[in-house]
């Protein structure tokens, strides 16, 4: 057996006879020429058969292929200035791997969001749904990449947790044996707090849930961040890793993907070229005095929520960060400014285009008796946090760190309208399938 060849490598074959195994995208004929549509899952190659190079009955076949049919084709390599990727193929044989059992549910025509939901697990060969699938593989290789440059060490933070961050009011409850409840993680920020008094510096990736009934177009159940944490470091330090992880991601993504984001997602990317460091910082007030200069009737105090973050983005033409929150927007763990006891030593970062929140997180309280009475103010269970508070007690430092969901992140990457595009298989409130 011929060994097979990816497309993405193509160009290393020109002028040699080689074998493809993919799927049909698209066809056409036109006489004595048939054009195949071939993906492999690395790209999309045309595959020219004509009449004369292939036997009749392979020349027949591929004039009745049904879309996603698999099939390995064998061919020669040839330069197309013409094709998007500068080659085509020469068929010599082809021979089908597998037809579809019926009809395949996607042709290329226009289908609404519900359906395409339902199709989740078809539409994702889709050349926009590759393409982000691609961009987002990208951005989080590109985080890890980030911290493990710099000295982060990744410790997996659990899924399972006694008890919530912020209360259980968004929390997924599951039973846990014996042990009476126990919840879906929306955060491993507290474990990465213990980590972090034993390495320095760290990082957790991975799942997280919010059980919050939300349907906004920035809300799913189930997400993917990266929250870094780092002992000796205060709100500024903190502040200039995120913004240098935020420019450091999305300029890795948009070298590797510059030709997916413009042809395929249409994507603007002179908005991303713009994302540089240093990026803007003003405080919550002056958040709210540039909001109410739009008419808006925020007052000091209220939170920031999604069309307010739009209003202070709106402003840039990359992130911006917005830091010293009120004291009672902010969870049991936020260090209060001693210059300022009202505002905590927080940040949230908002992309720009209305793209919202990207980053949240901030200095945490290092001094025990502090924490102590913000546990019993928060009313949380004290127990639940006793090992929470041994990080005040044996040797507690200045630390900070923050959380940065890979969705959201993407969807502004892309410019995509809803994060659920940007995870393979979205979970939200009114969605736990395919």
């Amino acid at each position: 057996m011929r060994p097979t060849v990816y497309i993405a490598d193509i160009a290393q074959h020109e002028g040699q006879e080689i074998t493809l195994h993919g799927w049909l995208y698209a066809r056409r004929s036109s006489g004595k020429l048939h054009f195949l549509q071939v993906r492999d899952g690395t790209g999309t190659i045309q595959c020219v058969v004509f009449k004369g190079n292939v036997t009749p009955e392979a020349f027949h076949e591929a004039d009745h292929l049904p879309q996603e049919s698999s099939l390995a084709v064998t061919g020669l390599v040839k330069k197309d200035a013409r094709s998007p990727i500068g080659f085509e193929l020469d068929v010599r044989s082809l021979a089908v791997v597998a037809r579809p059992a019926r009809e395949y549910p996607l042709g290329h025509k226009d289908h609404g969001v519900a359906f395409l939901m339902e199709q989740r697990h078809l539409w994702l060969r889709s050349q926009r749904q590759q393409a982000i699938l691609r961009v987002r593989h990208t951005v989080e290789k590109a985080i890890r990449d980030f911290f493990d440059q710099r000295g982060f060490t990744l410790v997996d933070a659990p899924i399972f947790t006694p008890s919530a961050c912020e209360g259980t009011s968004t929390l997924f409850e599951v039973p846990y044996f014996d042990l009476g409840k126990a919840y879906l993680t929306q955060s491993g920020q507290l474990y990465m707090e213990a980590a972090a008094m034993a390495l320095g510096k760290v990082y957790c990736f991975g799942p997280s849930f919010r059980a919050e009934k939300s349907k906004t177009r920035r809300h799913l159940t189930e997400f993917w961040m990266v929250e870094p944490e780092v002992a000796f470091m205060d709100l500024d330090g903190d502040m200039e890793l995120m913004e240098q992880l935020v420019e450091y991601v999305v300029q890795t993504a948009l070298e590797a993907h510059r030709r997916e984001l413009v042809s395929v997602l249409e994507r603007d990317v002179s908005k991303l070229e713009a994302v540089r460091a240093p990026f803007p910082r003003i405080t919550y007030t002056e958040a709210v005095e540039v909001i109410q200069r739009t008419g808006h009737p925020m007052k000091w105090g209220d939170d920031i929520g999604g069309d307010e973050e739009t209003l202070v983005a709106r402003q840039y033409d990359r992130p911006v960060m917005v830091h010293r929150y009120p004291s009672d927007l902010k969870a049991f763990y936020f260090k209060r400014d001693p210059a300022d006891a009202k505002v905590a030593l927080g940040c949230d970062v908002l992309a720009p285009e209305g793209y919202g929140e990207i980053i949240g997180g901030g200095q945490r309280e290092d001094d025990l008796a502090t924490l102590e009475a913000a546990i019993a103010r928060h009313d949380l269970p004290a127990e639940a946090f006793e090992w929470y508070l041994d990080v005040r007690r044996y040797g507690s430092v200045p630390h900070a760190g923050f959380g940065m969901g890979v969705e959201r992140c993407v969807a502004w990457i892309c410019g995509l309208h809803h994060v659920r595009e940007t995870i393979p298989f979205p979970r939200m409130m009114e969605r736990i399938t395919p």
